[in-house]
């Protein structure tokens, strides 16, 4: 694999657990250079369609293609903000309603360039990254959900 440059693996197979968030903000208390950190979560809503019920997402993502996307994404939001870390963890498979699909974490010396970062790079996230989600709703049947 020489000459490719290996990113950093942001999916998780299904829901994001309270257990993992806690573990990846728990790393974080030795590093005192940090004043603030930003979290961003996203979870599945039982949106209504009609006269169905979304019970469950499932995430699909051209991965190889995401990390990438994500690298740069990065890139540009370490030169923007004075940032010490950046985390992004997204679902791939089966998530139900209720669950956590998306954690974005940010941290930096100063609490507003923490929460900015995080804040535009939910939005870049949402807008650019491969990741698609399909609808299963409570009659078996689906579609493939929009982002907004």
């Amino acid at each position: 694999m020489s000459g490719q440059k290996k990113h950093k693996n942001l999916f998780v197979q299904g829901a994001i657990s309270a257990a993992f968030i806690a573990e990846k903000i728990q790393a974080h208390q030795d590093k005192t250079g940090i004043g603030a950190h930003s979290i961003f979560l996203g979870q599945v809503r039982a949106d209504r369609i009609g006269e169905k019920t979304v019970a469950a997402i499932d995430y699909t993502s051209y991965e190889a293609m995401a990390l990438e996307k994500m690298s740069v994404i990065r890139e540009a939001l370490f030169a923007k903000y004075d940032l010490t870390c950046m985390h992004v963890w997204h679902s791939l498979g089966k998530v139900a309603t209720g669950e956590i699909c998306l954690f974005v974490f940010t941290s930096a010396h100063r609490r507003k360039a923490a929460t900015d970062a995080c804040s535009e790079l939910v939005e870049w996230i949402k807008a650019e990254l491969p990741v698609w989600g399909k609808e299963l709703c409570n009659d078996d049947t689906h579609q493939w959900k929009k982002n907004q």
